[in-house]
């Protein structure tokens, strides 16, 4: 037996326990829970094969009461011995995609990024869109290409074709972006032909993940009309492996920015579910922005209510994202495009003037958000640029 000592600190302390799945050389991934700079391997701790498994969806699906078992569980453990043979450094294990990712649906959630990208791209116009404060508008994803931070993300390719250019062109992307986003994690699923109510919110979203949806923006501007985005956003959203109980994030939890018009009825929450969320964006090692997740005018209790109002059903495992997270503030801006409006707008990065993403460039996303005990961590997300490999088709 042994214990485990959580550092003055940690933001992985009792009142976080995220959980996620790990390996060690030699054996199988399973699920584990990290306190302090340990993890924990559950299936050991608590002699249930359900964490035996490489993913998160069987435990998931056991629904909310038993989340609430477990977690109890695990914090009455790790106060005391705990088996040694359950016990890993994080230094030591390697960390996998924790969810088997059902669907995937991105949202567009943050009126600040929604208002900045309208006056880019429509300067004579209004920001916003006729709709856009009516419902959180979104767009379904490519499941398939959702890939657990560290995984290198090569260079997309397509058609581009800029502004001045007569015809379109293939080739790689000229304008790679990123988009720092908070994901949240459906556990309990609904059936085809109901939909989740604002206030069911908590028992079927288990938890919350870092999400960088990559974004290839000459790639989007040209094929975005009328459908919206495909292969300018398909070709890799990067999550972080931890995933942060809902049942840690009630420190966190605060109202939304005023809504102004009132919504339907359908998307009026009875308790709100705003989340103070400080993210930070790191490009190459220096921090460039730090989004404040609690200026997002939608919630995802809302998102959740919306995605599912037209009878979609909703399976454990589905992932869905704010959209990109940000401020009133030039420094809280959760995309590249908005720092350095358009391109035009060049920031420093270790030194040197910087738009879009080159290859070798490694952006890093971190967040924190109010605990019980003191401030509770999210891991990062973290990936790297490699060259295309599809060029010159």
């Amino acid at each position: 037996m042994t214990t485990i000592d959580i550092p003055e600190g940690s933001l992985f302390g009792l009142d976080n326990l995220p959980y996620g799945v790990f390996s060690t050389p030699g054996t199988q991934p399973r699920v584990g829970v990290r306190v302090g700079d340990s993890v924990v391997d559950l299936a050991v701790a608590l002699g249930d094969d359900v964490f035996a498994r490489p993913s998160l969806n069987a435990f998931m699906a056991q629904g909310y009461d038993r989340w609430v078992e477990v977690r109890a569980r695990i914090s009455e453990l790790v106060r005391g011995e705990v088996p040694a043979e359950a016990v890993f450094p994080v230094s030591e294990v390697e960390l996998h995609l924790p969810v088997e990712v059902a669907d995937y649906v991105d949202f567009y959630a943050s009126e600040h990024h929604a208002a900045n990208l309208g006056r880019l791209f429509r300067p004579d116009a209004e920001p916003l869109m006729p709709n856009w404060k009516h419902l959180p508008v979104g767009y379904h994803g490519r499941a398939g290409t959702i890939v657990v931070s560290g995984t290198d993300i090569v260079r997309p390719c397509g058609q581009r074709k800029a502004p001045d250019e007569d015809a379109p062109s293939f080739g790689e992307s000229r304008r790679l972006d990123i988009e720092a986003e908070l994901g949240f994690i459906v556990g309990v699923p609904s059936p085809l032909g109901s939909g989740v109510r604002t206030e069911d919110f908590a028992r079927h979203v288990f938890g919350a993940v870092l999400v960088n949806d990559w974004s290839a923006r000459d790639i989007q501007a040209w094929e975005y009309v009328p459908l919206g985005p495909n292969l300018g956003k398909s070709f890799a959203t990067s999550i972080s492996p931890w995933v942060v109980p809902l049942l840690a994030l009630e420190a966190a939890r605060v109202p939304t920015p005023e809504q102004s018009p009132e919504p339907l009825p359908y998307l009026r929450e009875s308790s709100p579910w705003g989340l103070d969320i400080a993210l930070s964006v790191s490009w190459n090692g220096q921090e460039v922005s730090r989004p404040p997740y609690r200026e997002m005018y939608w919630s995802p209790a809302q998102m959740l209510a919306h995605m599912t109002v037209n009878g979609a059903s909703s399976r454990t495992g589905d992932l869905y994202a704010s959209g990109t997270i940000s401020g009133p503030e030039k420094n809280q801006r959760g995309a590249f495009i908005e720092l350095t409006w358009g391109g035009k707008e060049p920031v420093e990065v270790n030194g040197e003037p910087r738009t879009f993403l080159l290859d070798g460039d490694e952006v890093a996303i971190t967040a924190t958000a109010p605990g019980s005990a003191g401030r509770i961590g999210f891991g990062e997300v973290r990936g790297r640029i490699l060259p295309a490999t599809e060029a010159k088709r």
